[in-house]
Order: C-alpha cells, then sequence, then structure tokens
C-alpha cells in the first residue's frame, strides 16, 4: 500500500476499531448518551431481558467487534458493516431515522475499509 493510501486505511481502520470499543464500553456507563432510549417498545416487550441488560450484551459485542477490526481488519470490518446495518434497521423500527442514516453511512465506510484490505491482500 502506498504511503497515503496506508495512511488513509489506518485512519478508518482506527475509527472502525476504537469506536466500537467507546461506544460499548459506554452502554456500562450511559456518560455519552442514555442508550436504552434508541430500543423501541415493540422490540422492548420481546425483549427476555431488560434493555439495560440487552445494551449491556450489545455492548460487550461491540467491544469485541472493536477489536477484532483492529486485529482481523478485513473480516472485522464486514461484521462491523453488518453490525451497523441492523442497528440501522432497529433504530428506523423506533423512528429515529435521522441516526439510521447515519449508521447506514458508516457501515458504507466500513465496506470501504474491507475493500481497501482486500485489495491490498490481493498485492502480497
Amino acid at each position: 500500500m502506498q504511503y497515503e493510501t496506508h495512511k488513509l486505511w489506518n485512519i478508518l481502520r482506527y475509527t472502525f476499531g476504537i469506536t466500537p470499543i467507546v461506544a460499548g464500553l459506554d452502554k456500562f456507563t450511559n456518560l455519552l448518551v442514555h442508550w436504552d432510549s434508541y430500543i423501541s417498545p415493540a422490540i422492548q416487550s420481546i425483549l427476555p431481558v431488560s434493555s439495560s441488560s440487552f445494551m449491556g450484551g450489545v455492548g460487550i459485542i461491540e467491544i469485541f467487534t472493536g477489536i477484532f477490526v483492529l486485529e482481523y481488519t478485513k473480516i472485522g470490518s464486514y461484521i462491523v458493516m453488518a453490525w451497523l446495518v441492523s442497528i440501522a434497521l432497529v433504530l428506523m423500527s423506533g423512528g429515529y431515522f435521522d441516526i439510521a442514516v447515519r449508521d447506514l453511512v458508516m457501515a458504507a465506510c466500513a465496506y470501504v475499509l474491507a475493500q481497501l484490505t482486500a485489495l491490498e491482500e490481493q498485492k502480497v
């Protein structure tokens, strides 16, 4: 990978590695946002656990996903992409269309990171 392209790849890699870790940790503290408020009532009604417990589980998944992106960038990026699309669908079910669009844009960027990583792997 050329130097400039590698710098851009690293920006994406660290963004999609660190952001899920921070968001995952915040699921336990709610310092950035009260995450439970993003679960639609329809989904809350079918959860077998409280919304706080559910969001704790989500946080654990996000932490591991961020670590996975940092260690195994290509597959981790695809996982983050799928995760963000699923979050966007949940957000849309609760009427949070503005935030859902943001997550879909981030999913597209995670796809770009996966594709850049795949291109680099082909060169080796």
